[in-house]
């Protein structure tokens, strides 16, 4: 058994944005462990969805496609890829961690005698096994667990969204395969309805390049068009963290952190934010990030790229106006 699986995820023939975080921890695990990395799709038909990821470093592509697939059913999922697993012995198996895997990952890891170890947001080497340590978090991000594979089978694991970046992903030429499961209407007991939907954002911070977010720095609410005004010259969405969106200064949608929006800007500019790690949760996959924090012992300072110890009232309209005489100038 070896090689590294990465099952990822469509719907309508549409990627989800995951996959593809998903698809580099794969290749990244993949390479640390000295094994192959390969990928899978579950579909009626892949075509529209081979041309993408066919051009990924991967051992092989597989367009596991049957008339049963045309619709998501758990029962569908667990047939056709337990079949695959089977067919194939990889060492491990990932998903992004969506709403879909989370219905029907457990039933498949459960099919293989094993556990899904879900929401994983790192992994590193064993000192004294070959199996790798995965870490996710427990109790919103205010603790880490480690947890190995100690039996034989499969191991199974859902990655933590905005971990791993899509943008580190390895290209290559993937030859593809198509695998056909066996299916029958008799297999599937349940009738798929309507997809389940977040709710609706008013603004998707995951898609935004550069951020400004503030914190509980900024005093009240009042002094926010401070901030305000840096977004705008800086052309980047105003996130917060959770106590500015709970105190209704801003609107929830805007809240990163673990009970937020997962991002992973370009540049992500922190403003009065001390960095608890419930924030961290939600924006450590930012590029860069610049923090802005009058106390030099605060936790963001550890993870910043970029740290200007100061009174944000007289550093952030400086930076503001900075700015603005740069673009004015080019």
């Amino acid at each position: 058994m070896s090689g590294v699986l990465v099952v990822v995820e469509q719907r309508g023939g549409a990627w989800n944005r995951m996959s593809f975080e998903t698809v580099a921890a794969g290749q990244q695990l993949a390479a640390k462990l000295g094994l192959e990395c390969s990928a899978a799709v579950l579909a009626l038909s892949a075509a529209s969805l081979l041309p993408e990821l066919s051009t990924k470093k991967l051992h092989k592509f597989f367009a596991v496609e049957h008339e049963l697939l045309a619709q998501y059913t758990a029962d569908g999922y667990v047939a056709s890829l337990e079949q695959l697993i089977r067919s194939e012995q990889p060492a491990f198996v990932l998903f992004p961690h969506t709403y879909q895997v989370r219905d029907y990952a457990p039933a498949l890891a459960t099919r293989f005698q094993q556990v899904l170890i879900s929401d994983v947001i790192a992994f590193r080497a064993s000192g004294d096994s070959g199996s790798p340590i995965f870490v996710r978090q427990l109790m919103q991000g205010k603790l880490n667990a480690d947890y190995r594979q100690t039996g034989p089978g499969p191991c199974f694991v859902s990655i933590q969204a905005g971990t791993f970046r899509a943008d580190t992903l390895e290209n290559g030429n993937a030859p593809t395969e198509t695998f056909t499961p066996q299916l029958s209407a008799d297999q599937i007991r349940t009738k798929p309805g309507e997809p389940f939907r977040e709710s609706s954002q008013t603004v998707d911070l995951s898609a935004a390049s550069v951020i400004v977010s503030v914190g509980r720095g900024i005093g009240e609410q009042d002094n926010l068009p401070l901030v305000e005004e840096l977004a705008e010259v800086l052309g980047a969405e105003l996130a917060a963290s959770r106590p500015i969106c709970d105190n209704g200064w801003l609107p929830m949608d805007r809240q990163v952190g673990s009970s937020g929006q997962t991002v992973s800007p370009k540049l992500y500019v922190a403003v009065g934010i001390s960095g608890a790690i419930q924030h961290l949760v939600g924006m450590k996959g930012s590029k860069a990030v610049l923090a802005i924090n009058k106390d030099e012992n605060a936790p963001i300072f550890e993870i910043a790229d970029y740290g200007v110890v100061g009174d944000l009232f007289e550093i952030v309209p400086e930076l503001t106006r900075a700015v603005r005489a740069t673009k004015a100038s080019s």
